[in-house]
């Protein structure tokens, strides 16, 4: 099975995956937001941190379900 077909099972069967995945793209829009500014401020620079490394947990998260999944 393809990582592309792996995904789109555990979209359909895994919650854990599936609320991993909404979060992960919530946090990408939010970050993306971020990007637009063109100045932020010290608290901003904390949180774009803070929102950089959440995403970058559930990224390894999920790449960790789908590993499962194919054993």
């Amino acid at each position: 099975m393809k990582e592309e077909e792996t995904m789109s099972v555990l979209r359909n069967e895994n919650e854990e995956y599936r609320k991993l995945e909404e979060d992960h793209r919530k946090l990408d829009q939010a970050l993306d937001a971020m990007h637009k500014k063109k100045y932020l401020t010290t608290d901003e620079e904390v949180e774009k941190k803070r929102m950089q490394k959440q995403k970058l947990q559930y990224k390894d998260r999920m790449a960790q379900i789908i590993r499962d999944h194919k054993h």
